[in-house]
């Protein structure tokens, strides 16, 4: 039955490679179920729910990819940066509650829905220039990167005039952090899938084996087992609060969960698209209306059960180059996250300077698209690197994405280019200009 659903023969495919495929993806989007809980819970979400929650998501999300858009072999889970965003910026340092943060994720996920069926997505994508777009996938990895340093403890607050310093290379659980990162590194390297979930894994039981117990429970949840039958409570499910998504405060978080999304479900697809052989003589990509709707409606389910914006995994192309060609990949990818429903003991007990270390790699893997920049032309180049410093030292997504666009805009202006300057770009521009005079 599956073979016929899915099309094996037209695909060039078989169940065995389909599982296979799935496999490897999982193992190399696993680690969310660690991150996901520890970033938003940073902003006052209960960590146990949000665990449940990305489960919960992820099954949803990459079940309407298997039996929506069915030629895709694209999983899809909480995406990294936007849960940074919503832990670390929307829920601290903006105030907001992670009822009225889903509230907006929520939001966002209409407007992305909307967009999906509507002309609305290809003049948004086809618009923005190259440049921005990967200005702004690297902001979003030096944030993380900002935010994995912390967490790790290898920067710490400063007195002085540096803002921050160097932390101390003594502590122990710094070290084990450290050891994990060279380790992901080592792991990528030799080409070995799961190199993250793995690291961590071996990491969290070292830590459990040979740090002393006093220090343990400063840190971390002592080992307690790995499995457990008592799921946690989804206290965040259908907890949303619209009462201020559409405030003049609110509508910033709104754009830029609703444009990273967008942006990041585009470059995933294409990304794997090349790859799985779904791009035409003409450069179209096949059936890709099918699985951008996908992902904006897992964004709304995701909202809508207690955790951030959900979108197309980049890691789905271990997948892809495994054999992986149809929807059964996503569909195995769901199957095998439900079954870490009991596995909530490990994966909320890593030490959190091993989930920085993790938040470091997954940083270098954002950060690395740079090389694609056209560096000769300064016009393109500037503002993706205002962009870049803009996310970290600012502590903001939607700063760096408003100061690129309000750059950009002015130097074609100031070097006479305007006529090579979309009308989405001037929109955007002006959007960000009005928000930065306004709250900053």
């Amino acid at each position: 039955m599956l073979a016929n659903y899915f099309n094996y023969r037209k695909h060039k495919t078989n169940f065995k490679t389909e599982v296979r495929g799935g496999t490897a993806t999982f193992l190399t989007m696993a680690y969310i179920l660690a991150l996901n809980p520890m970033i938003l819970s940073s902003g006052g979400f209960d960590k146990g729910s949000v665990f449940l929650a990305t489960i919960v998501a992820t099954a949803i999300g990459c079940g309407i990819m298997a039996f929506w858009a069915r030629t895709w072999p694209v999983a899809l889970s909480s995406g990294m940066g936007l849960n940074g965003f919503i832990g670390f910026v929307v829920c601290g340092a903006m105030g907001y509650s992670p009822a009225e943060a889903l509230g907006a994720v929520f939001v966002a996920g209409i407007f992305f829905v909307i967009a999906s069926i509507t002309p609305l997505r290809a003049w948004i994508i086809n618009s923005i220039p190259k440049s921005l777009k990967l200005g702004i996938g690297a902001g979003i990895g030096m944030f993380l990167a900002v935010i994995g340093f912390e967490i790790m403890g290898l920067t710490v607050p400063s007195n002085d005039p540096t803002i921050i310093k160097l932390g101390s290379l003594n502590n122990l659980f710094v070290l084990f952090g450290l050891a994990a990162l060279l380790t992901m590194i080592c792991l990528d390297k030799l080409n070995i899938r799961g190199s993250i979930i793995i690291s961590m894994v071996f990491w969290t039981i070292a830590s459990w084996i040979f740090i002393p117990g006093d220090l343990q429970s400063a840190n971390f949840s002592a080992f307690s087992g790995i499995f457990s039958l008592s799921l946690p409570e989804m206290k965040h499910f259908m907890t949303f609060d619209l009462s201020k998504a559409l405030s003049a405060g609110m509508l910033t978080v709104v754009f830029t969960l609703f444009f990273v999304d967008i942006f990041d479900s585009m470059g995933t697809l294409v990304s794997v698209a090349n790859v799985a052989g779904k791009v035409d003589n003409k450069g179209n990509v096949k059936d890709i209306d099918r699985a951008l709707l996908a992902d904006s409606v897992a964004t709304v389910a995701g909202a809508m059960v207690g955790t951030s914006t959900v979108t197309s995994y980049v890691e789905s192309g271990a997948g892809v180059k495994e054999g992986g060609r149809t929807g059964m990949v996503p569909l195995v990818v769901g199957i095998l996250f439900v079954l870490c429903i009991f596995l909530s003991p490990l994966f909320l007990a890593i030490p959190k300077q091993v989930d920085g270390a993790a938040l470091i790699f997954v940083a270098i893997l954002f950060i690395k698209n740079i090389v694609d920049i056209d560096w000769k032309d300064m016009a393109e180049t500037a503002p993706a690197i205002i962009c870049m410093l803009a996310m970290p030292l600012t502590y903001s997504i939607s700063n760096g994405i408003a100061l690129a666009f309000v750059a950009y805009a002015l130097i074609k202006i100031c070097t006479g280019k305007i006529s090579g300057v979309s009308p989405a770009i001037w929109v955007v521009a002006v959007l960000s200009a009005v928000n930065l005079a306004i709250y900053s």
